[in-house]
């Protein structure tokens, strides 16, 4: 048995070949061939699809208890949500069910005052459903285009509403569309009145809020103002029905230089993201016509012989 050449040398079985240093110099050069190849050829794309496949049935179920825990946990918020939901709900209806039954009796009881008082009915309003087109080209006013006009029997100056109080009123009318003018232009006026002191004044659009803001102008510095005062068409101006909400205080200045308060309010109406509206007809084209006072009878002419 040979264990070894008589020099003390290993047998050439036993031989370790290249140094560790050159086995890491050749991997290495061959890792870096090898991610070039790969990154400019795509050599082990056809590897990757391949272990990717065998690899999507476990990656699914590891994966399963994962997505059943979120949609469960989705689902219980859902839930909680939508009970939530339909019990404000509820309670908003029967709040409007309530409401509607007061509006009734007051309604019953204004008409038998009325019969008593020997006024007028009151007037029934005509309204037309319109939808929002767009905003109008015009960077210097705050106005929008229904797709309501003259074909719809549209006249000009009608009070345009949404859900929640007056957008607007129609400052154009053209054959298939109309040109509406937001409360919050400064051009446009409303004829407003205190919900809580019944003391009537007028709104106009607030240029320096931002074109989203009122002010009310021309008020005392003691007036009886509050923040939180909302303000309702007064109805005498002939144009907007009254009672409709308009504005809400926000925030009230007084000014030592000036005997008049700067009074900001907060629009009802959603300017900035009306969608749906309905257009009214002015309460003035309802209204008996003033009668034309009777014309002086023109004196006589006295004759000569006279």
């Amino acid at each position: 048995m040979d264990l070894g050449n008589l020099d003390g040398s290993l047998p050439s079985s036993f031989n370790p070949g290249p140094s560790p240093l050159s086995k890491l110099v050749f991997f290495g050069v061959l890792s870096l061939l090898l991610m070039v190849a790969d990154a400019r050829f795509h050599l082990t794309q056809p590897i990757r699809d391949a272990i990717a496949t065998a690899l999507f049935p476990v990656q699914w179920l590891v994966v399963q208890p994962v997505d059943a825990l979120k949609h469960s946990s989705a689902y219980l918020s859902d839930l909680t949500q939508a009970q939530s939901e339909s019990a404000a709900a509820r309670k908003k209806l029967a709040l409007q069910s309530l409401r509607v039954g007061q509006v009734e009796t007051l309604m019953q009881e204004n008409n038998r005052l009325r019969k008593l008082l020997g006024l007028r009915e009151q007037l029934a309003i005509a309204v037309v459903a319109a939808e929002v087109l767009y905003d109008a080209a015009d960077p210097y006013t705050r106005k929008v285009i229904i797709d309501k006009g003259q074909a719809q029997k549209l006249t000009l100056g009608s009070p345009v509403l949404d859900e929640f109080g007056v957008l607007g009123q129609v400052t154009r009318v053209l054959p298939l569309v109309s040109e509406v003018t937001l409360v919050v232009d400064p051009d446009l006026a409303i004829p407003v009145l205190n919900a809580r002191t019944g003391v009537r004044s007028v709104a106009y659009g607030d240029p320096l809020a931002g074109g989203d803001g009122m002010e009310l102008r021309f008020m005392s510095s003691n007036a009886d103002v509050k923040e939180g005062d909302l303000l309702t068409t007064s109805g005498i101006d002939g144009i907007y029905p009254p009672g409709l909400p308009v504005a809400r205080i926000s925030r009230i200045e007084h000014r030592a230089e000036s005997a008049f308060s700067k009074i900001y309010c907060v629009p009802q109406a959603l300017t900035t993201g009306a969608r749906h509206v309905i257009v009214v007809e002015p309460i003035t084209s309802d209204l008996a016509l003033r009668p034309e006072a009777a014309a002086p009878a023109a004196p006589a002419r006295k004759g000569y012989g006279q």
